[in-house]
Parts: C-alpha cells; structure tokens; sequence
C-alpha cells in the first residue's frame, strides 16, 4: 500500500515531514547514544537530558526540567504554553542504560547493514528520538487532537525509583500514554507485560576456622545455597511466575566459614494477585533456617507494575495496529516478560500502549541493535496514531 493512501492532507504532510527528517534523527541518535547514561550515572543521564533540551529550545518547543539530587533529571516537554483543561497525549521514555561508564567510547554509534549499534541504541535512546521528532511535527504543522506532552525519565533500568512518581502523576492527568520502547523484532507492539520485584537478602552464620573448629563455624553460605533452591523452587511457568536468584556472594576466606553472604532475587508475575503470594512465600523462606544459628533478612530495591490491557488500551492498539496498517505494516500486539514504566501509567488507569518506539533486538547485550528503516515508518505510525485517536470519554 502507498505510504499516502487513506490520508487525509494533514497526515500526508506530516509524514512527509517526518520522512525529510531521517538524517536529522539519525544524527541525534548518534550524539546521544555516544554518550554514557547508565542509570547511577548521573552526571552522563543528565547529560543526555542536556542535548533533548537543547533540541526541543532550538525548535520552540517547552522544556521543563524536575530535578532530582541522586538520579537523572526528569524532563517535560510541551508544545506551547497555551491554557488547557484537556488531558494531554504523552509520549514517554527513559534515557538511562544498563552499560557501565566507558561503553559509549568502546562501542561508538556505527551503522552496518542496516542497523545501527551503540549502547542504548534500541532500549531506548531511538524511541526518544522519535518522539521529539513527532513532537516537533505537530508543532511545525498543528492538528494534534489535544494537548501534546512529552516525559524522559531517567531510570528505568533500575526500577525508576525516583521517576516512579513523577510518571504516575503525569499518567493520573493523561488522556493516553505512548510509550516507545523498543517494537519487538517481529514488529509488534506491546500490549502486556509482567511486573517485576527485585530483593536482596542477607544470610548471617558465625565465622570459625574450618581446618581447627570447624565445629564452631556457622555457614552463612550454606544456608544461602539452601535459600536458593527453595526460592527457584516458587517458579511456575504455567502461571507465569519466575523466581531467579541472579547474583550471590558472601564469605571471608577459603579457610573460614562465611559469617555472612547475600543473594540478590528477581520476581516476576503476570497477575497483580501473584504479587502477595509470591512475595509471602519468599519471605517465609528467608525466614526459615535449615542451616541451625543462621538468620536472614529481605529487602525489597524495586519493582515494576504490570502492564494489562484495559478495553481503552485495547482501543489504543486497534488504532495504531489501523494507523500501521495504512503504512503497509502489519502490527499486532505482543505479550512479554520484560518490565517497563508502562506498568506504572496503565497501574493509575491510563489506557497506555508500550513499544511503539522503532524496531530493535538483543538489548542489555553488546549486540544490541536498531533496524534503521524502522524508524521513520515508527514516527509515522505514532503521527497517524495520535491524529485519529477517538474523543475523549
């Protein structure tokens, strides 16, 4: 199908727009992916956040930055400042990584055989640069069916401990949230994901020398190894619950008995009720002790919402799947186990859509890639999408 045909002038003009701007993305995929944003980075988080504003101020739109003093900045991004009692469209995504400081020198941007690579690439600096682009193509040629905002979050890897909030009360004043991760590699969107709680616990023995009292020794690490398989044990697939104890470590020396060890587990569920059971029987485990004089404590780092679909989400999608369909792509709506932010906005009752964002795979990993003829036709889509949004209510 024409990338033209069923639209009307407006959409015909925006997408062409969108399309004259492909170096222009590509180019500021390039500045910010080559600079260092891992979560607990602050200063390289905010430095990204730095080059978006900068972006948005040279093309008239407003920016206002919501400082935070451990954890990148959030941003948010408005057409105009025209007074409005209408709840704004969102277009929303984090800027942090997973990859440590000095990844971004190691594995510049670089486009081969049609992808693009760099830390960040796909999850989620391109997604990023589509909105801002999208953003700007309503304020170049007008028609957005209401107010029109932007969130980058600074985060997400993590669990957005401090961004948490802020996106949760944006959502609450949100008509919709898109939400653009990276589109999964077959294409699709995501239309559900699950939650995710993420613990750390800490086993205590008693330290002793193991060649000359042994006897008096209480291993820590003994009873973590017991915890462990426990633990793995609460995993039930058909149910869509995994639990994963993915880092260890404890111990003084080889030739004592560890006085002390930890593990860090990764819950991960498909049902908000889930939630308590699973957690419940965690923590009866680390209460229980097979090894005799050890004790444990739990403690909860973060955690994910789910994403479910709401009938208003499930409206969101058709439309988009109908906007993609226009464009001559075939877009459903994927399941996955991977956690986002999205959990948080569809958690206050926001219809929401994740993985909107242009077409990527292996994120996390040094393969991380972008499918670089994805992104022009992913704005596009985001466009069409937001132009025929049903009325409010």
């Amino acid at each position: 199908m024409s990338a033209a045909a069923g639209k009307s002038d407006l959409e015909k003009k925006i997408c062409a727009w969108l399309a004259e701007s492909r170096q222009d993305m590509l180019s500021l995929l390039e500045e910010v992916v080559n600079i260092d944003s891992g979560s607990y980075d602050k200063a390289g988080v905010d430095a990204v956040g730095d080059r978006f504003v900068r972006h948005f101020e040279q093309r008239g739109l407003l920016t206002r930055v919501e400082p935070h003093e451990t954890f990148g900045n959030a941003i948010h991004i408005r057409l105009d400042d025209t007074p409005t009692n209408e709840k704004p469209i969102v277009l929303m995504g984090h800027r942090d990584t997973v990859f440590p400081k000095g990844e971004a020198g190691r594995r510049r941007f670089k486009i081969e055989g049609g992808r693009a690579y760099g830390p960040g690439v796909a999850d989620m600096k391109a997604g990023l640069v589509m909105n801002a682009f999208v953003l700007e193509a309503f304020k170049r040629h007008g028609g957005a069916p209401g107010p029109l905002a932007g969130l980058i979050t600074s985060d997400e890897e993590i669990g957005s401990p401090s961004c948490r909030p802020v996106i949760e009360r944006v959502a609450r004043e949100a008509r919709a949230v898109f939400n653009s991760e990276p589109g999964r590699p077959t294409g699709n969107v995501v239309s559900g994901r699950k939650g995710g709680v993420f613990m750390r616990f800490e086993v205590l023995g008693k330290a002793a020398h193991s060649g000359g009292n042994f006897e008096k020794g209480i291993s820590a690490i003994g009873e973590l190894a017991h915890k462990i398989v426990a633990l793995h044990a609460l995993t039930d697939l058909p149910r869509g619950i995994t639990v994963n104890v993915g880092l260890v470590s404890g111990g003084q020396s080889v030739n004592t008995t560890a006085p002390s060890a930890e593990g860090r587990i990764d819950l991960r569920y498909v049902k908000p009720a889930d939630r308590q059971y699973a957690l419940s029987a965690i923590q009866k485990i680390i209460d229980g002790a097979t090894v005799p004089g050890t004790s444990a404590k739990l403690e909860i780092l973060g955690e994910f919402l789910p994403l479910t679909q709401s009938s208003e989400s499930g409206a969101l999608l058709d439309t988009y799947a109908a906007a993609s369909q226009d464009l001559g792509m075939s877009v459903k709506g994927e399941f996955t186990g991977g956690c986002a932010d999205s959990g948080f906005t569809a958690g206050v009752g926001c219809p929401t859509l994740c993985a909107v964002g242009p077409v990527g795979g292996n994120a996390h990993t040094p393969e991380e890639y972008l499918e670089v003829d994805s992104i022009v036709p992913r704005a596009q889509a985001l466009a069409l999408a937001i132009l025929r949004l049903p009325p409010p209510g």
